[in-house]
């Protein structure tokens, strides 16, 4: 597919309810779902599509359980544009498997344990 930059660009519209938001959450979890074999193809990356596919489950169900429609509205828009610097070739692999593929549960450390650690 070409990189047509404004082929991906929506515009940036409140929702009037939470309903409207949560549709427009779908839309882009659908938009991610279907792209991620061709993500894979065009950043030749080395990780199967359904690898990127739960990932992309995952950070949705992170979210799930915003009650907002102004907070899903923002969340929404700063997906699609990733989505947009993802397909338009704009995002590196690196970028993809250390944001996108990097896994959330990690346990930080606080200032004092890695103080105590030496």
């Amino acid at each position: 597919m070409s990189t047509i930059p404004s082929r991906l660009a929506r515009r940036a519209t409140m929702s009037r309810n939470l309903q409207e938001a949560r549709a427009k959450a779908r839309s882009l979890y659908r938009d991610w779902y279907r792209c991620a074999p061709e993500i894979v193809t065009i950043h030749g990356l080395t990780v199967p599509p359904s690898l990127i596919r739960s990932r992309i489950r995952a950070e949705f169900e992170r979210h799930k359980y915003v009650q907002e429609a102004a907070v899903i509205d923002v969340q929404v828009q700063k997906s699609r544009q990733d989505f947009q610097e993802v397909m338009n070739a704009w995002a590196q692999e690196s970028h993809i498997l250390g944001v996108l593929l990097k896994d959330k549960n990690v346990e930080r450390k606080t200032f004092l344990q890695r103080f105590y650690e030496g």
